[in-house]
């Protein structure tokens, strides 16, 4: 067991960014609690705090960098007797985080977990309260720590992101992915199905797949493997929905869009970053697609699948995009109506070729642009939702027993939100959620608190939608 002074040392873990982000804190966590360590879920409560850093994009990095100094101020104050700075910006910056921000202990890249157990282990901290040296590690963005059994797993909610291969070899001009993840790599099959299973094991109901593309998956062997994954992958026991997310439209085939139209497990749930529309845009970005392959693809998903959920992305403001340019994006849109859809600024890069681009589209400019492509998708959003009043959906609770009103004037009733969960087309944090309330024929006799947490925390539902508040659903579900 790793003691500080004979003890365990008491461990916080920030964590900012993606979704692969998370999973990678989640095997910070696993090594860190079987050295002997404790988490703890508050920095308050804590000796040692390790920053999970993003430097995707500026906002990002300036939350991570915020974060950091936040900690070092407890740092300085002697709250703290650790911190380090791991994750992405540490990845791509950690020798300008320990000179920027000096009460920084440790700045280690992805998946250096014997850094980090080296960190918090006997030596570390002396008697005195004296670390050791300050330094940066970062190494070969191997993917060996994503093996074994040593994950931490979170038993509140019913899902779990399940890594299945990191970096990427595409030169998208305004990323810089690849210089902070590395090149495109895949987990062996035998690897993420074992995974699966301890996260099956553990009461794991939803997996959703994460990674920087997800249609790639096993092209390292010469051909994609994702269709032999997403087999094995519904064998496993006790694992109810699987969740593809990052197809690149690119390379999105015929075969993948028959799998997820007809899997068992597998959703028809296409999550399809497009980042445009405009032929020019898409040249600029280096996304090697256009409009008209873009435009095959979709339709070639509505054909084969009609209860299909297409989630995308878009990038406005990029340099050189004109007024025409977003028009046709806007008008894209309109037409199209995407189940889910979300709109960002462009982010100017240090390191990526679009920084260096002439033609940069003023800040309120991109902001003008992002809230117009946004509202269009809310309205969008409403107006299916208010198509789904009256129709029975299966729910994946999320978290239950929420003692709040619904304050919205769409509200049925003033009823209690007992539950909050999603449908199969709404993934965690992303998309839309359902406010569950108790019908109208239960509420009178709703079951304590304690009993209905145990009956319906992790679970499936089959709910009846009745309302709606912005662009989530309000569905009815009987509780006695």
């Amino acid at each position: 067991m790793a003691t500080r002074n004979g003890t365990y040392m008491k461990f916080y873990i920030e964590r900012l960014g993606c979704p692969k982000n998370d999973v990678d804190a989640d095997y910070i966590a696993g090594r860190l609690i079987d050295d002997g360590h404790q988490q703890v879920d508050s920095a308050d409560d804590a000796s040692a705090v390790i920053v999970n850093t993003c430097g995707f994009i500026l906002p990002a990095k300036q939350e991570s960098i915020g974060e950091l100094l936040r900690f070092g101020e407890m740092r300085k104050d002697g709250q703290l007797k650790r911190l380090i700075a791991a994750g992405c910006l540490s990845q791509r910056h950690g020798a300008d985080l320990l000179e920027g921000i000096p009460e920084i202990d440790l700045a280690c890249g992805l998946g250096e977990l014997d850094a980090l157990s080296a960190a918090l282990g006997p030596g570390a901290v002396d008697g005195n309260g004296a670390t050791t040296p300050k330094r940066s590690v970062v190494e070969t963005r191997n993917l060996s720590y994503l093996a074994g059994s040593k994950r931490f797993i979170d038993s509140n909610v019913p899902y779990a992101y399940l890594k299945i291969s990191d970096g990427c070899d595409r030169k998208c001009s305004y990323c810089v992915i690849p210089k902070m993840r590395g090149s495109f790599r895949s987990r062996s099959i035998e690897d993420i199905v074992t995974e699966a299973e301890q996260l099956a094991e553990a009461g794991k109901k939803e997996l959703i797949l994460v990674s920087q593309e997800a249609t790639l998956f096993g092209c390292e062997t010469g051909k994609t493997q994702i269709l032999e994954l997403l087999q094995e992958l519904e064998g496993v026991s006790g694992i109810e929905w699987i969740r593809l997310l990052y197809l690149h439209p690119q390379a999105l085939g015929s075969d993948l869009i028959d799998y997820l139209s007809n899997g068992s497990k597998v959703l028809p749930y296409y999550d399809l970053p497009l980042q445009h529309i405009s032929d020019s845009m898409l040249s600029r970005m280096r996304r090697q697609v256009r409009r008209a392959k873009i435009e095959r693809v979709l339709a070639e998903i509505q054909e084969k699948s009609s209860n299909a959920i297409i989630r995308t992305t878009f990038i406005v403001g990029f340099p050189g995009e004109t007024e025409e340019d977003f028009g046709e994006l806007m008008d894209f849109a309109s037409e199209f109506e995407f189940d889910r859809m979300g709109a960002f600024a462009y982010s100017k890069e240090d390191g990526s070729s679009s920084a260096l681009m002439p033609d940069q589209i003023p800040e309120a400019l991109k902001e003008e642009r992002v809230v117009a492509l946004n509202e269009l998708q809310t309205t969008i959003a409403q107006n299916k939702n208010a198509g789904l009043i009256g129709r029975r959906e299966r729910v994946l609770i999320d978290s239950v027993g929420q003692d709040m009103d619904l304050v919205d004037a769409n509200a049925p009733d003033g009823r209690k939100v007992i539950a909050v969960g999603r449908t199969m087309g709404d993934c965690p944090d992303i998309d839309h959620l359902v406010y569950l309330v108790a019908s109208r024929e239960s509420s009178g006799g709703i079951e304590d608190g304690t009993k209905l947490k145990d009956r319906l925390h992790n679970s499936f539902c089959d709910a009846e939608v009745c309302d709606t508040v912005g662009v989530d659903l309000v569905a009815e579900i009987a509780v006695n």
